[in-house]
C-alpha cells in the first residue's frame, strides 16, 4: 500500500514541477528572444518483484527448502528529468526603433548551432542572448534592458557617442565617423549553454566562436525589429491543462490511499 503511496506522491511532484516550467514559458511569452523550456519526465527504475516461498522435499525427507518465485515488475513512480530550452527561432516583429536587433539564422555548419549576441555584465563577464530588445544609455554605450553592455567584435563595449546609427544585415553599426562590428558569437551545440535567468545564457568556461570566422554559416541583422518568443501560447495552455488534470488524479489516488491508512489504523487495528 505505501509502495503506491509513495509513486502517486511522485507523480503529483512531477506535474508540479512541469507546470512551474509552463507557467514560466507562459510569463516570457512576450519576450524578445525567450527560448522556451520543455520539461522531460523520466519513469524511476523498475523493482523485478519476487515471492519467497517453502517448497517441501521429496516424500522420504521432513525438510522444507526457500524457492523465489517471479511475480513481475513494478514501476516507482516518475520525476522531472531535466528541463531542456527549444532553441527554434522565433517569428520577427517589427518595431522601427534603432537600437532594436533581430538576428536571422541562415545556413549553419552545425545541426544543433546557434548564432547569438555577445553581452558583458556588471562582473565583466561574458553573456549571450537572442535578446535585441537594447538601448543606449546615458553615456553613449549601446546595452540591454539589464544595463549591460553590448559589446563588438573585439569583445568592448560599443559606444555610440549619442549618434544616430544604422546597423547593416551583416552585423556592422554605422555611425558618421566609422563603423563598429557587433560582436555575433557562434556556439556548435545549443544544448551547452545554460540559463541564468535574465533572458541571458551563459557557457561553463571560455567564451563562445566569433561567428564571422566560421566556415559556411549565414547570418544577418535586422534593425528595427525583435526576434519573438519560440512560446506557443495555445500549445502551453493546452500542455498546461493536461499537468493539472494528471496532478488531480494523482491527488485523487494519494486521498484513497490515505482513506485506507486511516481505515487500517483506526478500525480494522482497533482492539476489543
Amino acid at each position: 500500500m505505501l509502495r503506491g503511496f509513495y509513486t502517486a506522491t511522485s507523480g503529483m511532484m512531477a506535474q508540479q514541477r512541469k507546470q512551474e516550467v509552463l507557467s514560466n514559458n507562459m510569463t516570457n511569452a512576450l519576450t524578445p528572444g525567450y527560448k522556451q523550456d520543455q520539461a522531460t519526465l523520466r519513469a524511476f527504475p523498475e523493482l523485478l518483484l519476487q515471492r519467497m516461498e517453502n517448497t517441501q522435499l521429496p516424500v522420504s525427507s521432513d525438510r522444507k527448502h526457500l524457492t523465489m518465485t517471479e511475480i513481475g515488475a513494478i514501476n516507482t513512480g516518475v520525476y522531472v528529468q531535466e528541463t531542456i530550452p527549444d532553441f527554434t527561432q522565433g517569428t520577427l516583429r517589427e518595431t522601427g526603433t534603432t537600437t532594436d536587433m533581430a538576428l536571422i539564422q541562415g545556413a549553419i555548419p552545425d545541426e544543433e548551432g546557434m548564432v547569438l549576441f555577445q553581452v558583458q555584465n556588471n562582473d565583466g563577464e561574458f553573456r549571450y542572448t537572442r535578446n535585441g530588445n537594447f538601448t543606449v544609455d546615458g553615456e553613449g554605450n549601446l546595452t540591454t534592458n539589464q544595463g549591460y553592455y553590448v559589446l563588438d567584435a573585439n569583445g568592448n563595449p560599443i559606444n555610440t557617442d549619442g549618434q544616430a546609427f544604422t546597423v547593416t544585415p551583416e552585423g556592422l553599426l554605422q555611425l558618421e565617423n566609422g563603423e563598429i562590428p557587433i560582436s555575433v558569437t557562434y556556439t556548435a551545440n545549443a544544448n551547452d549553454l545554460i540559463k541564468n535567468g535574465e533572458d541571458l545564457f551563459e557557457v561553463e568556461e571560455g567564451a563562445l566562436q566569433d561567428a564571422r570566422a566560421v566556415a559556411g554559416l549565414q547570418f544577418e541583422i535586422q534593425q528595427g525589429y525583435l526576434e519573438s518568443s519560440n512560446v506557443d501560447t495555445g500549445q502551453t495552455m493546452t500542455e498546461m491543462m493536461q499537468a493539472y488534470r494528471a496532478f488531480e488524479a494523482n491527488q485523487k489516488v494519494v486521498q484513497a490511499y490515505d482513506r485506507s491508512l486511516d481505515k487500517a489504523v483506526n478500525e480494522i487495528a482497533r482492539l476489543g
